[in-house]
C-alpha cells in the first residue's frame, strides 16, 4: 500500500484513461477496432492497416495531435467519433474509482480531472460514467493546446487552478507524464500499475504505485485536509 502524506495533500489531480477508467476501451479502439475499419475502407489487410497506423501513431506520440480526434479524422479519412460509438459499450470505470473519488471529496480535498483526451472523447466518457458528478473540475489539455508531457501545460494548469505543488498529488498511469509532473515540482505522485483490466499488473519502481485505490481510503478518511 502506497504511503502518502495525506496531511500535506490539498489538491488531487487525476488522469482519466487507465487511471479512473479502464484502459481496455482505448487499447481496443486504437489497436484493433480503428485499424480494422481503416483496412475495410482502404481495401487493405488488417495487418497492413495496423503497420501503417502504428507508424502514424509513433510520429505524433505524446503531442497534442496524438490525442486529437480531428487530427486522426483528417489523417485517416474516418469519422472517429462514430467509430468510438461502435464500441462505446466497452467504456467503463475501474471498480475502485468511485469509492476513491468519493473519499477524496468527503475529506475536503479539491479533486480535478486533467486528461489529454480530446473534449469529444471526454464528453462521451462522462456520458457513460457520470464522472462529472464525483469530481470538482474536468479539464482537457486541448484547452491549453499542449499535453501533460509538456512543462508548459503544468505552468498553464497552475495558473488556471492555483494549486501549490507541495500540497498536490498527481495520479496517472503514464510514467513519462508522471516524470513531467515531477520535473515541474509536483511533490506527491502516484502511478497506476493496472490501467488495463485485460493485462497483467505492471511492475512500477520509479514511483509509488497502486493497483487498488480502496487500500488508500482508510488513510484519506483518517487525514481530512486541514484535520
Amino acid at each position: 500500500m502506497p504511503d502518502l502524506p495525506w496531511n500535506k495533500i490539498k489538491t488531487v489531480l487525476l488522469d482519466m484513461d487507465g487511471t479512473l477508467l479502464d484502459l481496455h476501451f482505448d487499447s481496443h479502439f486504437w489497436l484493433e477496432h480503428l485499424p480494422r475499419k481503416y483496412a475495410s475502407t482502404k481495401g487493405i489487410s488488417e495487418e497492413q492497416a495496423k503497420e501503417y497506423m502504428m507508424a502514424e501513431y509513433r510520429q505524433v506520440f505524446g503531442t497534442i495531435d496524438w490525442y486529437c480526434l480531428d487530427y486522426w479524422a483528417n489523417r485517416l479519412e474516418l469519422d472517429i467519433m462514430q467509430a468510438k460509438r461502435e464500441v462505446e459499450h466497452l467504456i467503463g470505470l475501474r471498480d475502485d474509482s468511485i469509492p476513491f473519488l468519493d473519499a477524496l471529496k468527503a475529506s475536503g480535498r479539491e479533486v480535478v480531472l486533467v486528461t489529454n483526451a480530446h473534449p469529444d472523447s471526454l464528453s462521451l466518457k462522462v456520458e457513460h460514467t457520470a464522472l462529472d458528478s464525483h469530481i470538482d473540475t474536468l479539464i482537457s489539455t486541448h484547452e491549453f493546446g499542449v499535453t501533460k508531457e509538456s512543462q508548459m501545460l503544468w505552468q498553464k494548469l497552475q495558473q488556471r487552478l492555483g494549486f501549490e505543488c507541495q500540497h498536490t498529488l498527481f495520479v496517472d498511469d503514464s510514467l513519462p507524464i508522471l516524470q513531467s509532473a515531477k520535473d515541474f515540482g509536483i511533490a506527491h505522485l502516484l502511478a497506476v500499475s493496472n490501467p488495463d483490466s485485460q493485462l497483467p499488473i505492471k511492475n512500477v519502481t520509479q514511483f509509488l504505485a497502486t493497483h487498488d485505490y480502496r487500500s488508500l481510503i482508510a488513510d484519506i478518511e483518517k487525514h481530512p485536509f486541514g484535520g
